[in-house]
């Protein structure tokens, strides 16, 4: 994203974006979000702006994060897992935390020697 773009104008672009990556029309996008399929269309031209509330669930509704609708990150796929993954992390006392980082680092390590698939 352009440092001087902001979210309102990156927004149409990115649930578009989304929407067309989750194979939806914005009809089936409105369907399964609760919306109106006119609020799609109009978030999608730029008319009109999500709530927060929508803004929400949109992002679930197409499985990436409202940082990547807003311009804020560039990958969606690979951050809606993580935002799955830290969801009950405040929730787990100092040593599981550490249990938790010690095992993810470890993951992590594993994953960048592992051999490309061929």
């Amino acid at each position: 994203m352009n440092e001087s773009s902001s979210p309102s104008a990156v927004f149409p672009d990115r649930l578009r974006c989304a929407r067309e990556y989750r194979g939806l029309t914005q009809g089936e996008l409105a369907t399964r979000a609760g919306l109106q399929p006119s609020a799609v269309s109009h978030f999608e031209t730029g008319a009109r702006k999500p709530s927060f509330d929508n803004l929400r669930i949109l992002a679930d509704t197409l499985d990436v994060t409202t940082d990547y609708l807003l311009g804020r990150v560039n990958d969606f796929k690979k951050l809606a897992g993580t935002d799955t993954l830290h969801r009950n992390y405040d929730q787990l006392n100092g040593e599981d935390r550490k249990f938790a980082d010690a095992l993810i680092t470890h993951l992590a390590a594993k994953a960048t020697l592992k051999e490309p698939d061929k």
